[in-house]
């Protein structure tokens, strides 16, 4: 039920809120007027199913307590004014009648926001940010739409840039609810509940390396992977390779398992690398059909596709969710445990098989599994970012100690980051419109 509703509008006291007291001020500064409303999206982390969503399977995020704010004020100019609290950001305006302009080479010139989402951090502030401009253009238009279109409205807008994303952090970032974990479904888009085990918190740390997924391919290459992969295993099984674009619609055609995918592709794909000429000759198409239908904008210049690995990646990887969310559900008296063992597991094959993670996010995860955390792992793209971790109640405090000191104190850079670098965040509520009282 709660899947076809719209985000809801909240009357608030504005001065009771000092985030958006101060927004408020600064808005009015600058415009000489207040304004009439307020929108608001959440970051997110997710728990488990990492690289898995543009595959088509499901995925495990939260969202958490760091959000994108924006005032707005609509008037009848024809252009779009955008600024940012943080002066690091250019003012931006864009006439309404001209055709807008995506720079796809150079994404990053047009990002002025209002934020206290740490940026290029793997906790989704990209996506909070075009979802933020989503439920800002629905309420300044008077438009009404529901979580779900809005949550697919603004996966689609974000390929405008050239990242080929799932759409998992546009929905959770509408779908969420407070105090609730989602499992997030594909085709068609849902969201389930999943209630986390009592007696532990989740624990964000930042490596401190920044990584952009509009400014470099490593994401798109994986994308890719995952595509090249999934026609060599239909055509393996005499399926016509060419319907197939993700690695899920193999499972769903030959009615297998996720172990039984797994063995599929042991005996199919091997573990060397695959060149170009390889992948043609298996599936019956010239080089130029594979630049132009299976590799995207940034990724023609790639010789080389590890195609088992990422695979094996992918279908393990879809087989722990499920595995995290049962024990959610089940609520053994080990809970806690089992669920850090998929965590541990998951970092593992992000690490060995996707290969997307880096030696800054290693070294992270290692400290927190020593300082007390049962389950540790990379969270969101990878290549940088944060490491999310399931520490036990009674040891949080100890935990973030011992993880200041090994990790962020003896770097300055990292200490001088630290305090948005290292929280505890609790599932936060979705993406919301505020009213003044």
């Amino acid at each position: 039920v709660e899947m076809a509703t719209n985000p809801p509008k909240l009357k608030t006291a504005i001065t009771a809120n000092e985030r958006l007291q101060n927004l408020k001020n600064t808005f009015e500064t600058k415009y000489g007027q207040s304004p009439h409303f307020y929108a608001c999206a959440p970051g997110r982390v997710n728990l488990i199913g990492e690289h898995i969503d543009y595959c088509g399977y499901s995925v495990l995020p939260m969202a958490i307590e760091p959000n994108i704010l924006a005032a707005v004020s609509v008037n009848k100019s024809g252009t779009i004014t955008l600024a940012n609290t943080n002066q690091q950001y250019k003012d931006f305006t864009v006439s309404c009648s001209e055709d807008i302009a995506i720079d796809r080479e150079n994404p990053n010139d047009t990002s002025p926001n209002l934020i206290n989402l740490p940026a290029v951090s793997g906790l989704s502030s990209s996506s909070a940010l075009v979802c933020c401009a989503g439920l800002v253009t629905m309420e300044a238009n008077q438009k009404s739409l529901s979580k779900v279109a809005l949550a697919e409205i603004c996966a689609k807008s974000e390929r405008y840039i050239g990242t080929e994303g799932g759409g998992m952090d546009q929905s959770i970032s509408f779908l969420a609810e407070r105090g609730t974990a989602k499992l997030i479904e594909f085709q068609p888009l849902r969201a389930t509940d999943v209630k986390l085990p009592d007696g532990a918190v989740f624990v964000i740390s930042n490596c401190c390396m920044e990584m952009n997924k509009a400014a470099s391919s490593h994401f798109n290459i994986r994308v890719v992977e995952c595509r090249i992969a999934t026609k060599m295993l239909a055509q393996a099984r005499g399926l016509d390779s060419s319907r197939f674009m993700k690695l899920v619609q193999v499972q769903m055609e030959l009615q297998a398992s996720l172990e039984e995918m797994l063995a599929l592709v042991v005996e199919v794909l091997h573990p060397e690398p695959y060149s170009r000429e390889e992948i043609c000759k298996a599936l019956g198409i010239t080089s130029e059909q594979f630049s132009t239908e299976l590799l995207s904008a940034n990724t023609q210049h790639v010789k080389h596709f590890k195609l088992h690995q990422r695979a094996k990646h992918v279908y393990g990887e879809a087989a722990r969710v499920l595995r995290f969310k049962s024990v959610c559900d089940s609520e053994p008296v080990e809970s806690v445990q089992l669920l850090g063992d998929l965590m541990n597991q998951s970092h593992a094959s992000c690490r060995d098989l996707y290969e997307c993670s880096c030696p800054e996010l290693d070294q992270l995860v290692d400290i927190c599994l020593k300082s007390g955390a049962v389950g540790s792992r990379l969270t969101g793209a990878g290549w940088g970012g944060c490491a999310v971790s399931m520490v036990p109640d009674e040891k949080v405090e100890s935990f973030l100690q011992a993880v200041s000191e090994a990790y962020y104190l003896p770097d300055p850079r990292r200490a001088a980051m630290e305090k948005q670098s290292l929280f505890v965040s609790k599932p936060g509520g979705g993406a919301a419109i505020f009213l003044d009282e």
